[in-house]
């Protein structure tokens, strides 16, 4: 009888783990890492959802993807989290995306009306150096100095496609130049963001392409305000990353609901001292002390998601060309 009733309770967990739901969540290293979103975030959804949340890192958002075009509609992924404003429009043409329910008051510099990709933070891309030292306060102040720099890859990091960008919208068809006074001030460029600023604290560069938000994570977890952003004068070029559903997910009604979770408090409140950006959604306790003094950058730069696809060949071909000479 003692046999028959383990029995009967192995079954019977058995069948419990089998009814749970599995949302499968692709994004990108950092967002999963120990000291990222994605521990507080699935422990807070699971809370709501009775599911399992798997959450898959996979490299920077470019890289999200490239894997998500390879794997197509046999992609095991539910949810695509960690894409931002400039991979939009590619996103959108691999006709692999679903359009959304969600309903939110964004707290933005801009209006987002979307159909497809919900916006769950943003912030502004900026060079991060040592406080209390010289920089410099342009694209060609930087390229005339003998400061060194580290970036990432356009291919497979959105910080990098973001830098390009950037360039791109303050010089147009100077953008060559810059790029050719810039080839020497780099040490190497990175896969990803998280490559790139981890060499960048080991002292490898003067500075490190990142976000204005970056030095609160020093001052609020470190206590540490040895770090700064440079106000560029061209402005600062704005990053909204974003989250979508795949149109070939067999759970449809939880990958909603995640993504309307994404815009509750319990998941903003979570991201500014995690994920380092600016929330999507004011959290209702407002931003840590530390945000505020941060710069602001006296113009904001961001291309639409149709302007940015169609001139990204362009600006990468005028980076490759800058650094293969």
């Amino acid at each position: 009888m003692k046999h028959l009733a383990f029995a009967a309770a192995i079954l019977s967990a058995t069948a419990a783990t089998a009814q749970t739901p599995e949302l499968t969540v692709y994004t990108y290293d950092s967002f999963v890492a120990e000291w990222g979103p994605g521990p507080k975030v699935e422990a807070a959804f699971e809370e709501v959802c009775d599911c399992d949340l798997k959450l898959v890192g996979v490299e920077d958002g470019a890289a999200l993807l490239a894997r998500v075009r390879l794997e197509g509609e046999r992609s095991d992924a539910d949810v695509v989290l960690g894409l931002d404003t400039n991979l939009m429009a590619a996103a959108k043409e691999t006709g692999l995306f679903a359009e959304h329910s969600v309903d939110a008051t964004y707290d933005m510099p801009i209006t987002w009306d979307d159909p497809v990709f919900v916006p769950y933070d943003w912030g502004y891309f900026a060079f991060i150096h040592e406080a209390g030292t010289d920089a410099p306060t342009s694209f060609r102040e930087l390229a005339d100095s003998d400061k060194t720099i580290l970036i990432q890859d356009p291919r497979s990091s959105t910080p990098g496609l973001g830098l390009l960008l950037w360039v791109k919208s303050s010089y147009g068809d100077e953008a060559p130049e810059i790029w050719e006074g810039l080839s020497d001030n780099i040490v190497t460029v990175t896969k990803g963001w998280s490559e790139a600023y981890g060499l960048f604290m080991e002292g490898e560069a003067d500075m490190v392409l990142s976000y204005t938000t970056s030095p609160a994570y020093h001052l609020i977890a470190e206590e540490d305000d040895s770090k700064a952003a440079a106000p560029f004068e061209e402005g600062h070029y704005m990053q909204v990353e974003v989250a979508g559903k795949l149109a070939s997910t067999d759970q449809p009604d939880l990958a909603d609901q995640f993504l309307q979770f994404m815009v509750s408090d319990a998941f903003q409140s979570i991201i500014p001292t995690t994920n380092w950006m600016y929330a999507a959604v004011m959290p209702e306790d407002g931003l840590a002390e530390g945000f505020d003094t941060l710069i602001t950058p006296e113009k904001s730069l961001l291309m639409s998601a149709e302007d940015a696809a169609a001139i990204r060949d362009e600006a990468l071909a005028e980076w490759q060309d800058a650094l293969s000479q």
